[in-house]
């Protein structure tokens, strides 16, 4: 059907996805609480190297001296650190799984907790649907001696398909073990996957998310005009002076449920999915990695259509907003097809002005930022927006980014 032939769903006869339980560590949050004070606080989580630390990690003098190196990248702390004990691996075993799988497989662990639940008590199917981004630990492993007299377990350890059988292996689990590699929709294309597992009946409980940690964890990046990677180090989404943004590391999991069981098993309900959406650009576009309007609007209306949700209802939209000059007109002009209502009626922010562009943990990253708002009933600053980008025409939406803490009501 098309856009204006979309009929909205009967709430009543929507089932819809219930959060049961969460877990992350991000740029400067080793855990929720610490991500969320962060949040409300318009903390920018994104630090700076020196060139001492930069040349003790490896980076050239040559690639120093490049005018255009920006010395910035939002990292997590602790990414060499594993308990391999608790999880039954020896030390040898340990050093052959990429640090994204170790990190991954204990934040799996703490959200099951989290929610409440132990998987070898828990009679239903458990599903995990996830993951990472490219794999620099692997290149490390092949080119290691160790690699010649353990490849098989090497690449098991490092090669980025086992990251949820990996888990459903070490916690119990005997949902379906999905693992999907969209790039930076990676993790939000995974929490669809897992609805949709849940409402077919393929689990009755699934972990959903996904992990990046680039190996080595400190570099910076180098500027190209016209590019995703920013100038100075800084995101400044939908502003005037958006030139893009900044790559980081972190890793989210959300536990979902079929609302109706949350409801009857009495979980904790973080917040309640009511649709979701996915599509494809096809050739429509004016390049690979450029999105487009009709794509991006198409989706969105068709999540409002599954959820039963008419835009005029949305007073937060949690946006993709990489800050770059290119695509931050363009999601607008996509958000602006769909949502109606008078100007300054829905706040807009953007994760990425805080702790950069997670890549395939954007997206969940992004999730739990906007649970954990109506959790707490405020929305948090989107950072660095003084002037809109002149491409943006916010008069003709109802959209204004939200630049300090409010209350959501």
């Amino acid at each position: 059907m098309s856009q204006g032939e979309q009929t909205p769903a009967s709430p009543d006869t929507i089932e819809s996805i219930a959060i049961i339980g969460m877990a992350g560590r991000f740029p400067g949050a080793p855990d929720l609480p610490t991500f969320w004070a962060n949040l409300r606080s318009g903390v920018e989580s994104i630090p700076f190297f020196n060139d001492q630390g930069l040349r003790q990690a490896g980076v050239d003098d040559r690639v120093l001296a490049d005018p255009r190196y920006v010395r910035a990248r939002a990292v997590i702390e602790g990414v060499d650190l594993f308990d391999a004990a608790f999880f039954g691996y020896s030390p040898p075993d340990a050093e052959l799984i990429d640090p994204q799988q170790r990190v991954f497989l204990e934040c799996a662990s703490e959200a099951l907790e989290r929610a409440g639940y132990d998987p070898d008590r828990y009679d239903g199917a458990v599903g995990v649907y996830a993951g990472s981004t490219l794999n620099g630990y692997l290149y490390n492993i092949v080119s290691h001696p160790v690699f010649a007299a353990n490849g098989l377990p090497a690449l098991i350890g490092a090669g980025p398909d086992f990251l949820t059988t990996r888990v459903s292996y070490k916690l119990n689990l005997r949902g379906p073990s999905v693992t999907v590699q969209t790039a930076c929709s990676t993790s939000l294309v995974a929490v669809h996957h897992a609805c949709r597992g849940l409402l077919d009946g393929d689990c009755d409980m699934a972990l959903a998310g996904g992990v990046s940690i680039g190996v080595p964890v400190i570099r910076g990046h180098v500027h190209q005009e016209g590019g995703i990677l920013s100038p100075d180090g800084h995101c400044r989404a939908f502003d005037k002076d958006a030139r893009g943004t900044v790559t980081g590391h972190g890793v989210g999991i959300v536990v979902l449920k079929r609302l109706s069981d949350a409801i009857a098993d009495g979980d904790t309900i973080h917040a309640v999915l009511r649709g979701t959406a996915i599509n494809n650009d096809g050739s429509g576009k004016i390049g690979y990695t450029a999105p487009s309007v009709d794509g991006q609007a198409e989706v969105i209306a068709l999540a409002h259509a599954t959820a039963g949700v008419d835009s005029t209802s949305v007073s937060y939209v949690e946006a993709h907003g990489t800050g770059t000059s290119l695509g931050d007109p363009i999601e607008m002009t996509a958000l602006m097809q769909v949502f109606k209502g008078a100007p300054g009626t829905c706040s807009l922010g953007s994760l990425k002005t805080n702790v950069g562009h997670l890549d395939a943990a954007a997206g969940v990253a992004s999730l739990i930022k906007t649970v954990l708002s109506l959790e707490h009933g405020e929305i948090p600053p989107s950072l660095n927006f003084t002037e809109p980008n002149p491409k943006i025409d916010f008069g003709s939406g109802p959209f204004m980014v939200n630049t300090s803490l409010k209350a959501w009501t």
